[in-house]
């Protein structure tokens, strides 16, 4: 059960690869429960590059269809990632302040990526720091580039969240994920590579440990700003 009268805790969703944020919207809104959904501020954008080949969910889910980067066969070659990541800070310092990222698919590596580098003062140094994390189908960057390790060389200390499904193809690399992050909540579904319903018990009770966390966390650090006094101007000191 949510807070009465607690700020809802706003979250930048990024979208899975080829897909748009408004196909987001759908696989999250229309499958997690409404007692859920209400108790988080979702925003839910496109990614700056159009798809540049066919998208898996072209008869599922209706164009325009969008990617946050490109990269090779091997996923261990990146282009255009830095534009990405401008990109999203522009995003956050336009519809922000955003207490969370939320990622699906592309959008869940980039998410885990983008919190362990703006932890090291790295990247988003222009906004404030991401304090909480969901993760759906994640893994890590691979490869030599820079993106492939920096983000992960310290432990991930914010509480997150991660769904893994038994028959994702990105199981092994989620679960590798999970490894840096220090206590986190897992939803464990039997699905593959997708938004999982939100139907069994289980599940259900660790989103809702994760939903009271925020909210506490959220709720105690409002009252401490509210208590703390307001700074004197200088020329009222002097008086």
């Amino acid at each position: 059960m949510g807070s009465l009268g607690a700020r809802r805790p706003r979250f930048l969703c990024l979208h899975g690869f080829r897909t748009s944020g408004e196909i987001m919207r759908k696989q999250v809104v229309g499958k997690w429960p409404a007692e859920v959904t209400a108790r988080l501020d979702l925003v839910f954008p496109d990614a700056p590059f159009p798809a540049e080949g066919k998208s898996d969910v072209e008869g599922i889910f209706d164009p325009p269809y969008y990617e946050w980067f490109q990269f090779d066969k091997g996923f261990t070659e990146y282009r255009n990632l830095d534009k990405c990541v401008d990109y999203i800070e522009e995003l956050m310092i336009k519809e922000g302040p955003f207490d969370g990222l939320m990622g699906f698919s592309q959008g869940s590596i980039l998410s885990a990526a983008l919190v362990g580098l703006q932890q090291q003062g790295l990247a988003l140094t222009r906004v404030p720091k991401i304090t909480y994390l969901i993760i759906i189908g994640g893994a890590r960057f691979r490869g030599s580039q820079s993106v492939a390790e920096k983000p992960y060389t310290n432990k991930i200390k914010i509480p997150s969240l991660h769904f893994l499904g038994d028959n994702d193809f990105l199981k092994n690399d989620g679960e590798k994920l999970i490894e840096s992050f220090v206590d986190p909540f897992i939803i464990r579904h039997p699905k593959g590579h997708t938004v999982p319903r939100l139907v069994d018990e289980k599940s259900l009770e660790v989103m809702s440990r994760f939903l009271d966390k925020m909210e506490k966390e959220i709720s105690e650090h409002s009252s401490t700003e509210a208590e703390e006094p307001a700074d004197l101007d200088e020329k009222e000191m002097c008086i």
